[in-house]
Parts: structure tokens; sequence; C-alpha cells
């Protein structure tokens, strides 16, 4: 399954002699040791010979040594260096922060800082909800981790964590012109994090959780939408389940079923997991099995954990019993959030006519997405590589850009509901077939969708009541004044 990838792109210094055929050589031994060549320069030339930069794309970082190593086998060939594109994008990190308007007089000195903001503060003090006006807190998003949950890396705190948190605060920016700033708290005590993120609040107009790892996201989650004014939102959970539902309801259309209809197996009941089903019965699901290590949850599956309790008394109403390879047998649709390569494509063949698989454990799928095509109708992955890629980054940015827009001041199931349908949306009735059930994540209408979408929902919530036959000076609508006698 693994292929030469974009996140594995090298670019290599290579000395050659000066022949004609030299270069042609070194294109092709890279090509046959696997690596995807996609650039080809001379950096120099002498008499004597040729310094070429030759751009590819491998597997891994495993792989990129492999080719390096097949130059060096070559006659006559040096390698002078190589580096890796991935590594040369980080250097020096991937935001900053930008006037957004210049300061290059002493009057321009005077009203951006002292003694003109003077009176913007008093005006704050004054009154507090002027904050969301005058300063950056109307466009701007606390990108919150403790490093326990990162990719599929597990604990590797802070520090490690903050590439990750720049890509999020990257694509807030890129997709929704967010100002998102990592915040990485070296710390992992749940009391300690919601404390620290309570404090820095009055920066923020919002606060996305990321990479904390469960249960403790679940309380923290909880906690600080309980005692905040501002949207707090866990993508790992609430990101997931938005773009999956999306997807789900255009897949469902492809093979013309419903989803209160459709028997719905789920592989994993963490937080993700949870999210997903909640969402999903939200909209209407009504036959869903979860799967954990264990086997499937149901009513005789209580335990000490509220939150796998949850799902137990609220899926599997057949209670069923057994494995998950056992429970697919007779599913409209699989989504898994759990392992890579648990299930076979024999499984998935087990699963009813028109069968939709979501096989989302990155970067190896629950199951060969090639190999579950074989008898389902849709399959998708959380991969880029494949078709109907599940990617949170087409929910966060609009949902947070609706939310700063009018000032929400939390985030509810239906305005998660909403996103969700606002994403499907953007994909066409004409559009729609087995390999595009989700638009792409450079498509611009998708943040745009969503961010209209939730903002008038919100709006639509926060409105009073129109008066019952009267105006608001009392009268009913169309009578008489004095002045229009």
């Amino acid at each position: 399954m693994a292929l030469p990838s974009p996140s594995y792109t090298i670019t290599l210094r290579v000395q050659v002699p000066a022949s004609q055929r030299a270069t042609s050589t070194v294109v092709g031994a890279v090509a046959d040791a696997g690596a995807a060549v996609t650039g080809v320069d001379i950096a120099h030339s002498t008499p004597a010979g040729l310094v070429v930069d030759v751009t590819c794309d491998t597997v891994d970082t495993q792989h990129s040594e492999q080719v390096v190593a097949t130059l060096e086998a070559l006659d006559g060939v040096h390698v002078l260096k190589w580096s890796d594109s991935t590594f040369l994008l980080h250097l020096g990190g991937k935001i900053e922060v930008a006037l957004k308007a210049p300061i290059t007089t002493r009057r321009d000195l005077s009203r951006a800082y002292t003694p003109g903001v003077a009176r913007v503060c008093t005006a704050i003090a004054d009154n507090p909800d002027d904050a969301r006006r005058l300063t950056i807190k109307r466009n701007t998003v606390a990108v919150v981790t403790d490093g326990t949950a990162v990719l599929g890396l597990g604990d590797i705190g802070p520090a490690a964590a903050l590439p990750v948190m720049e890509g999020k605060a990257a694509l807030f920016k890129q997709f929704a012109g967010v100002d998102a700033w990592p915040v990485c708290l070296d710390t992992t005590d749940t009391e300690e994090i919601i404390a620290v993120v309570k404090a820095i609040a009055p920066v923020y107009g919002g606060v996305n959780l990321e990479d904390i790892s469960a249960p403790r996201c679940f309380e923290i989650e909880a906690r600080l939408r309980d005692e905040l004014d501002i949207p707090v939102f866990h993508d790992d959970q609430h990101g997931t389940a938005i773009v999956v539902l999306a997807a789900l309801v255009n897949a469902l259309k492809v093979v013309d079923k419903k989803l209160a209809d459709v028997r719905i197996v789920v592989s994993g009941v963490g937080a993700a997991g949870n999210a997903i089903i909640r969402l999903l019965k939200a909209q209407g699901a009504e036959h869903i099995v979860a799967f954990g290590r264990g086997g499937a949850l149901g009513p005789d599956t209580l335990d000490g954990d509220p939150h796998r309790n949850w799902i137990s008394a609220n899926t599997n109403t057949d209670r069923f019993a057994g494995a998950l390879h056992e429970g697919l047998a007779g599913a409209d649709v699989f989504i898994g959030v759990s392992a890579g390569n648990i299930l076979t494509g024999a499984d998935i063949a087990r699963m009813n006519a028109d069968a939709i698989v979501f096989a989302l454990a990155n970067p190896t799928p629950e199951v060969d997405p090639i190999a579950a095509a074989e008898t389902a109708a849709v399959v998708a992955t959380g991969r880029s590589d494949y078709p109907n890629q599940i990617n949170n980054v087409l929910a966060f940015p609009g949902l947070f850009r609706g939310l700063l827009d009018v000032g929400a001041t939390e985030i509810t199931t239906e305005l998660m509901r909403v996103a969700a349908l606002a994403i499907a949306d953007v994909v066409a009735d004409d559009e729609l077939n087995s390999a595009f059930v989700i638009p792409g994540v450079f498509d611009h209408r998708v943040a745009e969708s969503v961010a209209e979408s939730v903002a008038e929902a919100v709006r639509a919530v926060a409105a009073p009541p129109a008066p019952d036959a009267r105006t608001a000076s009392g009268r009913r609508p169309g009578a008489s004044t004095s002045l229009a006698r």
C-alpha cells in the first residue's frame, strides 16, 4: 500500500561526470529505487563534471536513505548532500505575527501604542464587551494541547506537538482567515490545563483543543464549556464527527439508502468514536453497534467509564455480542477510527450490498481501501492519496469563522450538525458519485458555506421572538397613526 508521498520529498545534490548519459543514469537509478522523480536541475557545470539537483518523492525516511545509497553505489556519482523538504518547510516555524496597519511615523505610534491606546483600554474597562470589537479577540483562536495524543505518535510532549499546532494555526488562517495561535502546555494535569486555559481566555474568541488523550479530553472540554463564555471545541472528537456525517449523508445518496434504516458498525470508542456516534444519532441514525478492543458494546457491557457507558446505553439495541469481523455481517456502513489493518477485504464482503466503508485510521486504514472497494460501493479514508478523504480541515476553519463572526459563546450539537450538512451540500447532486462524496480540502466554498450556515443558525437562536401581531410600538401592523392622517 505504501506509495511515494509529498510528505517525504527529498532533494539530492549529486556530482556526476561530464557526460550526456550521466544525468539520465542518475534519474533512472532513482526511479528504479522506487522513488517518483519530480524535478531535475543543473546546479553547477564545469568541463570536468556536473552538479545536479534531483527532487523526488519517497515512501518514508528509510526509503530516502535507500535512494541515497543507490546513487552512491554508481560509478563516478557522489551525493554531496540531500535535504528533506518537509523539514525545510518547518525551519523557523510555519506562522508569524503580522501588522494589520503600518507603524512608520510618530503619528502611527501615538495611535497604535501610547498615548492613544489608553483611551481604548479605558473604553474596554468601561464596557468589557468592546474587547471583541477593539482587539484581536474577535478573530483569534487558541489551539491548546498537552501533547499526549499527537497524530499517531502518542504522548510525545508539548514541544514535539508544536509543529502540529503550528500547522493547525496555518490552516485556520489559510482557509478561513482566522488568527489562531499554538498554546502547548507543559502539564498533563486536568485541573492545571483547565485553569491555564481559563486564565488566557480573555485574549481569545474561541478555544480549539487538540491532541489531548482520552478520557481527560472529555472532562477538560466539558468543564471549559461550562466555565467559559467563548466556544470550546475538541477537534479530535467533533471535527472528525462533522466530516464523517457530511460524507455519510452524501454516500447514502449514492447508494440510495436512508440513515434511519442502515445498520452502522463503528470501530473505536475513544474520543472520535464517541463524538461520531452522538452526532449520527442527532441526525437520525437508529441502528449503531460500536466495537472496542473487547468486542461489541451494549446494554450488557456497562463498566466504570461514563463515556463508554453512554455508548453502551444508546447503541446496540439488539444486544449483538461478538467480535468486529462478526458484526460486519449484514452491516450497511462501517466507520473505523481505531487501528490499521484489523480487517480484510473478505470481512467487508460480508456486509450488505452497496456497503459504505469509512476506514479512517491514519496513516494505515483499518482495511486496505483497494481490497474494500472490491465489494463496497463507497470507500473513504483519512489519506490524501485515495478518493474521498475525510479531513477535519473541512470543518474547523469554517465553523470557527462563523462562530467568531457572530460572537457566539458556545458550540452545540445542533451547530455541528448544521456544519456537517453545509459541507455535504457543497457537492451538488449532479457531482455525486462513489469516488466523490466529500468536497476537496482546497475547495474555497467549504469554509464559506460552513461559516454562513453556522452564523445563520446562531443568529436564529439568539433572535428575539417576533411580536404577536403587533409592531414594536404596540400597534397592529397597518394601523393608522395621527401623523398618517
